[in-house]
């Protein structure tokens, strides 16, 4: 028995707009364009009900508007391009490992800093910094304690 004619040609057109549809909604993906049906629909010349029934693609576009929506300024990125959550926490891992050796030299150069400074208190050795020490030794003693900076030069807690 022969097929109906009329069933084919409706088989070919489904299966026509199905193409078209699917190549919407990669095209708007791939330029980082809002995924939603009102976009697709119209990008492939269908209608959005048409959308909806179509179960495998409506539930692409919902993973593809959901993710646009939750990635903030990051939503017109394409998807290929979006980072995993695996290569955010690694560099994050990176900048934290890196944030400790930052802070592990820091605290180091603070100890070199107070060391080189108390060296040079006992050995009585005046500081660039002190004007009046120039002209008088016996004015160095009467300058009040108060100002003689322990911070740093950025006016942070002791050294």
């Amino acid at each position: 028995m022969r097929p109906d004619p009329l069933s084919e040609a409706a088989a070919r057109r489904h299966e026509l707009t199905r193409s078209r549809a699917v190549q919407a909604l990669r095209e708007l993906d791939r330029a980082g364009t809002p995924v939603t049906f009102a976009g697709v629909a119209q990008a492939a010349g269908v209608s959005r009900s048409w959308l909806y029934a179509q179960a495998d693609i409506s539930s692409q576009i919902r993973r593809l508007r959901q993710r646009t929506n939750g990635a903030g300024s990051a939503g017109t990125i394409p998807a290929g391009q979006r980072p995993t959550d695996a290569s955010l926490r690694a560099r994050l891992t990176t900048a934290l490992d890196r944030n400790k050796q930052l802070a592990d030299e820091n605290a180091r150069l603070r100890r070199q800093l107070a060391r080189a400074l108390g060296d040079q208190r006992s050995a009585g050795v005046q500081s660039g910094n002190d004007q009046e020490g120039l002209y008088s030794s016996d004015k160095a003693a009467s300058v009040p304690s108060a100002t003689l900076s322990t911070t740093d030069s950025a006016g942070h807690g002791p050294i």
